[in-house]
């Protein structure tokens, strides 16, 4: 489902009910593709330092997903998948999301890659370009069998906004199709050609 541009605290509100009738069965498994105006997003688990300063202008929202903190901002493709994956573990989803992400990425010429978390080291889930920078951010929350947020893929987003806190817990650097495609000698595919590679990967109809 392409939703367009949505403000974070509505799209967060909306997603309660969506998990509530995928609980119920009253709706089956969705991929919503969205975007959302500038705004950081962080999980409990992300260190003060690690946030923007309040001169940035950037709104900061706590959530209540995996991972770090994250920005979303125009340019960029967001997806949240409302699933029963009580059949899968949790690793096993992320797995699969970062797969599809590669694989839409490859369908468009871009070369992308997973990289493995090393034991007691920072996490390194998400997708990566082959010279370890990162394109795709991923935190997800599963309850009741039930997955909900998912990804962030940068397409051409304001790459200053990645200047102003530390993404995701680490020092790697953020990258986007846009800058690839500028490095080439290339132009970045639109955005509707991307969404229609990451649904078409991620299995949705």
């Amino acid at each position: 489902m392409d939703l367009g541009e949505i403000e974070y605290d509505t799209a967060v509100t909306a997603m309660q009910g969506w998990v509530a009738e995928c609980r119920s069965g009253t709706a089956g498994d969705r991929l919503f593709l969205l975007s959302h105006p500038p705004v950081v997003t962080y999980g409990s688990r992300t260190s003060p330092a690690d946030l923007p300063a309040a001169t940035s202008g950037l709104p900061v929202v706590e959530v209540d997903r995996g991972g770090q903190a994250t920005y979303h901002g125009p340019g960029q493709i967001v997806g949240y998948l409302v699933a029963n994956v009580r059949e899968r573990g949790p690793a096993d989803v992320v797995r699969w999301m970062e797969q599809g992400i590669i694989a839409a990425l490859q369908s468009l010429g871009f070369p992308a890659v997973r990289r493995q978390t090393a034991p007691g080291g920072p996490s390194l889930v998400g997708v990566w370009t082959p010279d370890d920078r990162k394109i795709a951010s991923i935190g997800m929350r599963i309850r009741g069998g039930v997955s909900s947020h998912g990804f962030s893929l940068n397409v051409d987003p304001d790459m200053t906004a990645f200047d102003q806190f530390v993404s995701c817990g680490l020092s790697d650097p953020i990258t986007s199709l846009q800058v690839l495609a500028e490095e080439r000698g290339d132009k970045a595919p639109p955005e509707a050609e991307v969404r229609d590679a990451l649904a078409k990967a991620l299995g949705a109809s």
